[in-house]
């Protein structure tokens, strides 16, 4: 008589659990293609083969921390304007994807937004930064100053444009205030209703030429663009009730122009977290710096040391009271920028180290932390 408890050898057991084939990555073609970013997006750059920026753009991948490598090892974020490769991969697999990212030439940077120490390149491989400023309202002193301490952190040529000349009585009076800020800098006064000083911008615009365009929101830099080129490449905006500008551009992007020149246009900016060294410092405030440097004491304070040439450069009225204290506030601003960002990397380089730590004891453990 068959033992109850005993299996039933007809009987089938439990079904072995299905497999499910794993994606597979693309697959590469093992080709490579040179391009610049022309726009960024979450987790991909638009690019156009960096020998014809007229070309239409196409989506490219990031990697998944939105990182890409520099030759010296490093990864950073792509900005608009960057040179890359981009790997090809069949069609039916998938997007090209960004391999590489080449070293750039220039690079125009500020803080970013926020208590982070993190810096954010505006845009990449540009020649001319166009430092955009309204005189009506009337010009920001301190913001013109932030700007040029940007624009020749760039290594790029600063260039500053004062737009809307048509709506005050003395342009010219006003734009030589500006001039004794920009010392060594081009300042043209600009109208588009009269065309006044397009021509001059419009000689910035030579073949192979990469202009970024900065200033706040208002100042009437998309409508410049417009009327410098001939046609509309930029949305434009009505200005609010009390004057002050709406954003209408809500991100950056490179713009082919007639000619063989290209243009990066940005968000109008309220507030410009200043990244610069000291050397860009001295380059915007050029007159301060020439001033220090005739001072009898090499470390003087420019407080109450005899021998202070900005001091007495202040008291004969050759020095504005003004540019002093915005020289000395975008030096300390700079100097605290520096100690957060040494902190920053300070942290990541522990974080690092714990996590080496972390990885040594998992392999010593095993996989299931057996100990032997």
């Amino acid at each position: 008589m068959p033992d109850p408890a005993a299996p039933d050898p007809v009987a089938p057991g439990p079904a072995a659990p299905e497999r499910v084939p794993s994606a597979a990555p693309p697959a590469t073609t093992g080709a490579t293609s040179r391009a610049r970013v022309v726009r960024v997006d979450r987790g991909a750059v638009r690019v156009v083969p960096a020998d014809d920026l007229t070309a239409e753009p196409r989506r490219a991948a990031l990697p998944r921390d939105g990182l890409v490598p520099l030759p010296d090892g490093t990864s950073v974020p792509p900005a608009v304007g960057d040179v890359v490769d981009i790997e090809e991969v069949e069609v039916t697999r998938g997007e090209p994807r960004v391999v590489a990212l080449h070293p750039r030439r220039t690079a125009l940077v500020r803080d970013s937004a926020g208590r982070t120490s993190l810096e954010q390149v505006v845009a990449a491989n540009v020649d001319v930064v166009l430092v955009v400023e309204h005189l009506d309202p009337d010009p920001a002193p301190g913001r013109v100053e932030r700007l040029l301490t940007l624009a020749w952190r760039s290594g790029a040529r600063p260039v500053v444009v004062l737009t809307k000349a048509d709506l005050v009585p003395d342009p010219d009076g006003m734009a030589a205030q500006v001039a004794e800020l920009a010392v060594g800098v081009d300042v043209h006064v600009v109208s588009v209703v009269t065309g006044r000083g397009l021509d001059a911008v419009r000689d910035l615009l030579a073949p192979g030429v990469a202009l970024v365009v900065v200033g706040p929101s208002g100042a009437g830099k998309s409508t410049l663009v417009n009327a410098v080129v001939g046609r509309d490449v930029m949305t434009t905006g009505e200005a609010r009730a009390d004057g002050r500008g709406r954003h209408t551009t809500t991100h950056r992007e490179l713009v082919p122009l007639p000619g063989g020149a290209v243009l990066i246009d940005t968000p109008g900016v309220r507030g410009v977290g200043l990244v610069a060294e000291p050397d860009a410092i001295d380059a915007a405030f050029a007159d301060v710096a020439a001033l220090a440097a005739a001072c009898r004491f090499r470390d003087c304070a420019h407080e109450t040391e005899p021998g202070c040439a900005v001091r007495a450069a202040v008291a004969d009225g050759e020095l504005s009271e003004r540019r002093l204290t915005s020289w000395r506030h975008l030096l300390a601003e700079a100097a605290h920028q520096a100690r957060r960002a040494d902190a920053r990397l300070a942290a990541q380089e522990r974080e690092r180290r714990k996590q080496v730590t972390r990885e040594y004891h998992r392999q010593i453990r095993g996989p299931r932390g057996a100990r032997g």
